[in-house]
């Protein structure tokens, strides 16, 4: 029979290039979770899919395109979409499920599309049309052979193993046609000699195709030459396994000794060599053929050696260590997915929750805001108010005044000067009563109705004092200028009433308007008693009623500014010795525009 002496002198198992593969891609898996790089997780879950797929584990393969389909998804990664929706519907065509197929399928021709392969798109449309359609037998053969040329262009072994594996299904299961199917399978397994477990897979569909023939001869032909494949060789596991499954094929063609001695070569080659499964496997079929034999005695003899050579076959079973990795990989891995999940749900509850505060902090930001506004609008319309009554409250005061004027010219019999007053006060009381509509006036306006004042109150004390305006050139050209109203003409109505008509002669009143860089000054100063020696003329009732004509000009002065930001300012002084009378100051903002109408 076969020779295994080079195969008995390999003292190990080494482990199958596919769980390699596998080791790879839980690391990559494992690296993608902890450094939460959706891209590197999503390779490692093709690769997993990669790996179960060559186990021909196709559940777990379709389980691990899934995850990364869909991570590859989350980062609109083209190339990858169109990979794993294609390797995905390979699977699922696998399972017969056609309809998630095709679904996949579409995706990774629409991937295709977008990346611009025409053929990969091709291949794509065709796995479509050959799955969305009753076809004849005859009609999906020739969309396969489609994809077999395709691939076969684009140098694509893996596109052309998997198409000529379909045809050779396709082929068995429709019309049983072990001949086409055996020529498919063979074209399959050619395409996969450097492919280890396709190969294997291949080569038993192959034997499984003469042996439905019952062409034993060719079975066997068959199997042997993959027992003498350079990758058979090389592993001891492999090559048990193959040994079994030549045996089993003697045993079908009813030569039982052939089979009894490959079983035992297996056997042998097992446990030497630690496969712990393959063993168990051979001392099963052999005990198998002795029962039927009647020779129990060998039977209870194997199975004697076996139980006592287990322990040492279990020693030396790499592949129940690798089988416990793969295991414990997996648990981990779950255990790893597991909290990745719970680590994302607390970070987007946290997010939630973040933007929930951010959002309820900018609304009530918002509310806040309207809520100052709203305040300060109505702090200046307080503040307006309050103006516009002090304002007001001059016009009573000014009129007051000028009445007693009038009373004081009938009550010496002068109806000419007193008619001449009132015609003269009508005028200025229309003048104030317009002006006191507004915060501000045009400084013409203003001046024009302090000249009024002044001639009007000159005419009711002739011999007491004389006046006079000064008004700088640039500022009486200048038609776009404003003032406040009514805040000079209380202090011009003081130095009169309270400083020059106590003189029995020479009285003086001199007024300056000009202009020091953006600033009006404006200046009146009188040659009065001045205001100490005033409050000493007073009677003892008038000095019960004090005035409110200048306390309410200073009143206006701070409202004015805090409401227009402004910086008015009223200084009054006495003149020192020998010179007599009050100066007061002024200095108001160049303002060009009334911006401040109420």
């Amino acid at each position: 029979m076969l020779c295994a002496g080079n195969i008995g002198n390999t003292l190990y198992a080494q482990v199958s290039e596919t769980n390699k593969k596998f080791k790879k891609a839980s690391r990559k898996v494992e690296s993608g979770i902890e450094i939460n790089n959706t891209d590197t997780l999503a390779q490692g879950y093709f690769d997993l899919g990669e790996s179960y797929y060559q186990k021909n584990d196709l559940l777990n393969s379709e389980y691990f395109y899934q995850k990364a389909k869909l991570l590859f998804d989350k980062i609109a990664d083209a190339t990858g979409i169109a990979k794993s929706s294609r390797a995905l519907a390979k699977v699922q065509e696998g399972l017969n499920k056609n309809a998630e197929a095709i679904v996949n399928y579409d995706a990774a021709r629409q991937g295709e599309v977008t990346l611009g392969n025409i053929n990969s798109t091709m291949l794509n449309s065709n796995d479509i049309s050959r799955l969305s359609k009753p076809y004849s037998l005859q009609q999906q053969q020739k969309d396969l052979q489609k994809n077999i040329d395709i691939s076969i262009k684009n140098k694509d072994t893996t596109e052309v193993i998997a198409s000529y594996g379909k045809m050779g299904k396709l082929q068995w299961q429709n019309n049983g046609d072990s001949v086409g199917a055996l020529v498919s399978y063979k074209n399959a397994y050619q395409y996969s000699i450097n492919i280890p477990e396709e190969a294997i897979r291949y080569n038993q569909l192959i034997t499984n195709s003469y042996l439905k023939d019952k062409n034993f001869s060719k079975a066997i032909e068959t199997k042997k030459e993959i027992l003498g494949q350079e990758f058979v060789l090389n592993s001891t596991q492999t090559t048990a396994s193959e040994i079994f499954s030549l045996a089993d094929i003697y045993i079908q063609k009813n030569d039982d000794s052939a089979a009894i001695e490959l079983l035992n070569e297996s056997y042998g080659i097992s446990v030497k060599n630690g496969h712990t499964l393959e063993a168990r496997k051979c001392v099963e079929k052999l005990d198998s053929i002795f029962q039927s034999k009647g020779k129990k005695q060998l039977s209870l003899e194997l199975y004697k050696d076996f139980l006592l050579q287990l322990p040492a076959i279990i020693e030396k079973d790499s592949s129940l260590t690798d089988n416990r990795i793969i295991s414990q990989t997996e648990e981990k891995l779950k255990i790893l997915e597991t909290e990745k999940a719970l680590k994302d749900d607390l970070i987007r509850k946290k997010n939630t929750l973040n933007y929930w505060l951010i959002g309820s902090v900018l609304v009530l930001s918002v509310f806040l805001a309207m809520i100052l506004h709203i305040l300060k609008k109505l702090k200046v319309k307080n503040k307006k108010i309050a103006l516009q009554s002090l304002r007001r409250e001059m016009n009573p005061h000014f009129i007051f005044n000028s009445l007693n004027s009038i009373n004081q010219f009938i009550a010496n019999n002068n109806e000419m000067e007193a008619n001449q007053y009132l015609a003269k006060f009508s005028a200025l009381m229309r003048s104030v009563m317009e002006n006191s509509k507004h915060d501000l006036i045009l400084f013409s306006k203003e001046t024009s109705l302090l000249k009024n004042y002044l001639a009007l109150e000159q005419s009711r004390f002739p011999d007491k004092f004389n006046f006079k305006i000064h008004i700088d050139d640039a500022l009486y050209a200048d038609e776009q200028l404003y003032i406040p109203g009514m805040l000079i003409q209380p202090h011009l109505e003081n130095a009169i009433w309270h400083g020059l008509r106590y003189k029995d002669e020479g009285g003086f009143l001199d007024v300056r308007f000009s202009r020091k860089n953006n600033i009006i000054e404006v200046t009146i100063e009188d040659n009065g008693i001045g205001i100490a020696e005033s409050k000493n003329a007073k009677t003892i009732n008038q000095q019960k009623h004090s005035g409110r004509g200048i306390s309410n000009t200073l009143e206006r002065i701070k409202i004015l500014n805090e409401l227009y930001r402004q910086n008015i300012t009223c200084i009054v002084q006495d003149k020192a010795a020998p010179d007599y009378g009050v100066k007061v100051r002024f200095t108001f903002p160049l303002l060009k525009h009334n911006n401040h109408e109420d």
